[in-house]
């Protein structure tokens, strides 16, 4: 792909994608993000020549974004449609009603292992607060609940949260940018938050789990808002693929 432009996805989270994938996660990006309106009409040609890449590898990325309704195939393109605050809420709702279900799962289980697991990932977290790297710290939020999703070896939970997993990964990492740039007192209570999950879990506690749901979810309006501010602010001034 062409380095000619600075890419919203982290590249270094690609190494070993192929050239559709690292074409559908920076378009997804830059249609979360606002970079690509909705209503753009979209190219094959002219985003082939802007990845520098073959017209297969847009055309493969078209069909997922596609398949996660954020645009509309066209004949030779496709529209960008977008997604509205309330999806992105009832996106949140459904990643809810998933860890609700898995911290029942887990009061039945030894999570041992998971809470040694997920105590390194939220150190990992701090080290990435220290260093400012709010890429970093958006890999390890979504490892810290994958891994406790993953813990309870649920095929069809499973297969929801991969299917939610790249539009709320291009959520996070959006939010926490801002967040890093402009709220970084924001990132002492998201810590506090975290650490109580581990309890909760450690616990078997339904109240404290209760508790730390909410204490996390809660906290997704913010995330709602952060997006949308971000969305303004990457909008302005920025050429379009159909431009």
């Amino acid at each position: 792909m062409a380095e000619s432009r600075e890419f919203l996805y982290p590249q270094k989270w690609l190494s070993k994608a192929s050239t559709g994938d690292r074409v559908t996660y920076e378009l997804r990006m830059r249609i979360i993000s606002g970079m690509i309106e909705s209503g753009t009409i979209l190219s094959e040609n002219k985003l082939a020549a802007d990845f520098a890449v073959s017209r297969s590898p847009v055309r493969e990325a078209l069909k997922v974004l596609a398949s996660e309704h954020i645009i509309r195939l066209e004949r030779m393109g496709a529209v960008v449609i977008g997604l509205t605050e309330k999806e992105i809420e009832e996106i949140y709702d459904v990643r809810l009603l998933i860890e609700t279900f898995v911290f029942e799962r887990l009061a039945r289980m030894d999570t041992n292992e998971l809470v040694k697991e997920l105590s390194k990932i939220l150190e990992m977290m701090k080290v990435a607060i220290k260093y400012s790297d709010a890429d970093e710290f958006s890999y390890q939020d979504v490892l810290f609940h994958e891994t406790i999703i993953r813990a309870v070896n649920h095929s069809y939970i499973l297969m929801i949260w991969n299917n939610l997993k790249p539009v709320m990964e291009s959520f996070i990492l959006l939010s926490m940018r801002g967040r890093f740039a402009e709220k970084s007192d924001d990132f002492t209570r998201i810590m506090k938050n975290h650490e109580l999950y581990i309890e909760a879990i450690k616990t078997k506690d339904r109240a404290l789990m209760i508790e730390s749901l909410h204490r996390n979810f809660d906290d997704v309006q913010g995330k709602v808002e952060d997006l949308w501010m971000s969305q303004q602010m990457l909008s302005k001034g920025v050429e379009h693929p159909n431009d």
